[in-house]
This record gives structure tokens, C-alpha cells and sequence, in this order.
């Protein structure tokens, strides 16, 4: 089943607690920690988040995982628990006045994380898993679904329909970069519009496209300096999702593709500025 990027499809907008996702419309950004690595911690990255997004007038969602139960080392750090940690991002989300979002692994975890944050996503690793699918469909919540690294772009079709088969179109589709050889990813970004040729709000995510699996040995490596370009080249979709951390090279996971968070603004401020050029050219 692939998709052709050139066919006339509706495009579905997703609206999640006044944050909205159109590929035609202003870009949103979902954004925050890569792990929950504490309270105080999420609140700092949170609150900076929002207040550099709500001056440009755009869109947040904050995002942490919980429970990082894909990590490359059997002992590294995964979080404070699966509930306890979704009660801490549901409590710096409503103080933050913001939605919130979060990766679920287990089909019997999609009913739980749905008590607490807004969108469910389901990790790349695990898109294609029916179960998975299904129960994060069936609560009713918005779904981030990203593209595995191993799939083609048309192929995604499939994991759409079986979301579809709920009843539910409150769909989101990342983009997060295709594995190439050992250890490295790379971007097409025609995927871009094959996506968008799906009909649902496509997200690219701008800091994991620049990882290196395993590149670390016990951990993965990445390219934070190659977040910009990427995220530039792949303006005119619904939405950009990064991760950012106070200091990056002390962040307990993915700390070398993430953002400094004192570099947050002027990344947002530019990918904002090319993102309404590009749609405005398309008027």
C-alpha cells in the first residue's frame, strides 16, 4: 500500500486542549525531557518550554517519558516509575497550564497513561504492534504514532488503519529518521510528504533524527548540531517535537541529541520564521 504524495487527501486537524496540528496550519511543538529524571527538573524545562513557545504565540505540548523501557544498557536509567512518574507530569503539566504527552510500551499501560496525560504515543520501536495499536486507539486519547527507523514511509498506512479500526482519527505521525548501516540514521524528507499524503498531522522530530544508535557502546550517541539544519528543511508540517535539557551532557538519557535549553529560543524563533514563509508561499 503506498501512498502517492501527490493525491488530493483531506487533511484531519488535531486539536488537543487548544493546541492545534495541521500540516496547513501554524506549527505547534511538542517538547520537554527525554526521561523523567525529577519533579523539579521537568518543572525548570517545562516552564522555559512554554514561555519561549507562548512569546511566538505557538503551540506547546510537553513531553517526557515516563518509563524509558527501550534504553540501550539493562542498568541505565529508566525513571521514577510508571505511575508515580505519570502523576509527576500531570502535575507540572496543569501547574504549566499546558497538555501533556507521554510513550506507553504495553498494551495495559495505554488505559493507565490515559488517567493522566492528553496524547499517547506509541515509540518507534513498537509501531507496527497490533496490540499496542489497538489499546492506545480504544482509549479515546490523541495518538502520536512514529515511524519505526526500519519502515518506509507508505508503510505506515497500515499502522494508521489499525487506529482507524477504534473509531479513532485523533492521529499524530512522526517522522524520526530511517536507520542506515550500523549505529546511524539519516532523514528523507520526501517521507514528509508521503505522510502528509496519509491525511493526518504530520509531526518531525527534530532532535532523534540525529541520533546515533549505540554509538556510545552502553548508550546512544548523536549530533545536536545538526538539530537546526534538519528541523529547517522539514518546515510545513503540523508539528516539530525536541528535546531539550538544562545541561546535556549531564542528562541521564539521550543528552547528545538534545538541546541545551538555553539555545531553545533562538531554534524556536527560526524554525517558526521559515515555517510561515514556506505556508504562506503554498496560499
Amino acid at each position: 500500500m503506498r501512498a502517492k504524495s501527490g493525491a488530493a487527501v483531506r487533511q484531519v486537524q488535531v486539536e488537543v486542549r487548544g493546541v492545534v496540528f495541521y500540516n496547513a496550519g501554524p506549527l505547534s511543538f511538542i517538547a520537554g525531557l527525554c526521561s523523567l529524571e525529577s519533579e523539579a527538573t521537568l518543572w525548570r524545562v517545562g516552564r522555559a518550554l512554554k514561555n519561549c513557545c507562548s512569546r511566538r504565540g505557538a503551540g506547546f505540548v510537553l513531553k517526557c517519558s515516563v518509563d524509558k523501557a527501550n534504553r540501550t544498557a539493562l542498568r541505565a536509567f529508566r525513571g521514577l516509575g510508571f505511575e508515580p512518574g505519570l502523576q509527576v507530569l500531570a502535575r507540572v503539566a496543569r501547574r504549566l497550564g499546558v497538555p501533556s504527552l507521554t510513550d506507553v510500551h504495553e498494551p495495559a499501560q495505554a488505559a493507565v497513561a490515559a488517567r493522566y496525560v492528553d496524547i499517547l504515543q506509541i515509540p518507534s520501536f513498537l509501531c507496527r504492534q497490533t496490540e499496542m495499536l489497538l489499546a492506545c486507539g480504544r482509549t479515546g486519547k490523541p495518538v502520536n504514532l512514529k515511524k519505526g527507523q526500519f519502515l518506509s514511509p507508505w508503510d505506515m498506512a497500515h499502522a494508521v488503519r489499525k487506529i482507524e479500526s477504534t473509531g479513532n482519527r485523533s492521529i499524530l505521525i512522526t517522522e524520526r529518521g530511517t536507520t542506515f548501516g550500523y549505529g546511524n540514521l539519516v532523514v528523507d524528507m520526501r517521507s514528509l510528504a508521503v505522510l502528509r499524503a496519509l491525511g493526518y498531522p504530520v509531526v518531525f522530530d527534530a532532535t532523534h533524527s540525529v541520533q546515533l544508535p549505540g554509538g556510545l557502546g552502553r548508550a546512544t550517541g548523536g549530533e545536536r548540531r545538526y538539530v537546526l539544519p534538519l528541523a529547517a528543511a522539514a518546515v510545513g508540517v503540523a508539528g516539530v517535537f525536541f528535546e531539550a535539557h538544562p545541561d546535556p551532557d549531564r542528562a541521564f538519557c539521550d543528552g547528545p541529541n538534545s538541546l541545551a535549553l538555553r539555545d531553545v529560543p533562538r531554534f524556536v524563533r527560526q524554525v517558526l520564521r521559515i515555517d510561515s514563509l514556506v505556508k504562506k508561499e503554498r496560499l
